[in-house]
């Protein structure tokens, strides 16, 4: 297989370009994205579920977060600022003792943390609280 010179420059042209150009391989969702996709677009209600988050956190690498709500089928935590804001998932069975979990999760910087779960009835509870960080955790 043998290369023009047109050939050649048109393969250097469009490796020119390639570089040249800013992609995006994987386009992280909004926050709103994220509770959309989980909730269908349904209605999201205040209360009904009880997060517990620092008020303000030293550092944003391993923030303790505990989520509960009676009766849940799913409850997903969504930090607003991060780079990635959909932080966990967690699924309850019918055999499950408590609708419950903790965790520590990485915080960017100082920003709102939302809880939203799905009840067993099909409907969604929501509940947030803004959390101060003072290192951030997601190289800020």
């Amino acid at each position: 297989m043998s290369f023009s010179r047109r050939d050649t420059l048109a393969l250097g042209a469009g490796a020119v370009a390639l570089t040249a150009l800013p992609l995006r391989v994987s386009a992280a969702a909004s926050a709103d994205e994220v509770i959309n996709a989980f909730t269908g677009g349904a209605d999201v209600a205040d209360g009904g579920v009880e997060l517990t988050a620092p008020e303000i956190a030293e550092n944003g690498n391993t923030v303790p977060v505990a989520v509960a709500a009676e009766g849940a089928a799913a409850i997903i935590i969504v930090a607003t600022g991060n780079p990635n804001p959909n932080v966990a998932t967690f699924n309850f069975g019918e055999l499950s003792g408590a609708s419950s979990a903790s965790t520590r999760i990485r915080l960017a910087g100082t920003q709102e943390v939302a809880a939203i779960a799905k009840m067993a009835d099909g409907s969604f509870k929501k509940a947030s609280r803004t959390v101060k960080v003072t290192i951030g955790g997601c190289g800020g």
